[in-house]
């Protein structure tokens, strides 16, 4: 595989010493993808570390009746905590990551990741992103216990700019709800004249008024 593009997503491969450099790239195994594409599922063992060259995993939580609770994004030169944390557990997957978009990915075997966690830098990087990642679940965590529906699409709709091609399907994924749930609350924003609805398109048109019902306590 290319080394030079490898290092260019993870700069913290080159602080590794060279021998071990050499055989975490003999060892990698490089993956394309097309969009939509299972990368790991529930219950799976786990495989190896994914180095993310291009695209995007997204994983999510799904409930035994099939809901989906979105969790977070894979890009390109970042790390899955829920691989890292099976690989350091000796545990299968306990969520599902698809690929967004066509994604290429080179798959490190788990006794090298095992060998790079002695590395400070590599180990620093895990965690660092570990870290950072697990902020972002207990704000998730905050937003589904805490924060009615009507006020996390409203601050869905205002992150995303003032004219948004989606489904109604798309934005009840990201919310971790129900299709028909989030089509009740866009039929009610735009009665209010927050919204104008189109097909696969939501325009905003008020959005201090969004802004009022997102902040509602």
């Amino acid at each position: 595989m290319n080394a030079e593009a490898l290092v260019a997503r993870y700069p913290v491969l080159a602080k590794l010493p060279a021998g071990l450099q050499r055989r975490i790239s003999d060892s990698l195994q490089m993956l394309s993808l097309p969009s939509g594409t299972v990368v790991f599922d529930e219950r799976q063992p786990c495989g190896g570390f994914p180095f993310i060259l291009d695209g995007a995993i997204r994983v999510a939580k799904l409930s035994s009746g099939g809901r989906e609770l979105p969790l977070y994004r894979v890009l390109a030169g970042e790390s899955c905590i829920i691989t890292s944390s099976c690989l350091l557990g000796h545990a299968d997957y306990n969520a599902r990551g698809v690929t967004e978009g066509a994604t290429t990915l080179a798959l490190l075997p788990r006794q090298l990741f095992d060998e790079m966690l002695a590395e400070p830098a590599f180990r620093d990087f895990v965690f660092a992103l570990f870290s950072e990642r697990m902020a972002e679940l207990m704000q998730l965590v905050e937003e589904v216990a805490f924060r009615k529906l009507d006020q996390r699409l409203a601050a869905l709709l205002l992150g995303k700019g003032r004219m948004l091609h989606t489904t109604h399907q798309q934005l009840a994924d990201e919310l971790g709800s129900v299709r028909e749930m989030v089509s009740r609350l866009l039929k009610g924003f735009a009665e209010q004249g927050l919204v104008r609805l189109g097909r696969e398109q939501v325009e905003v048109l008020d959005p201090a008024g969004l802004r009022r019902v997102a902040s509602v306590t």
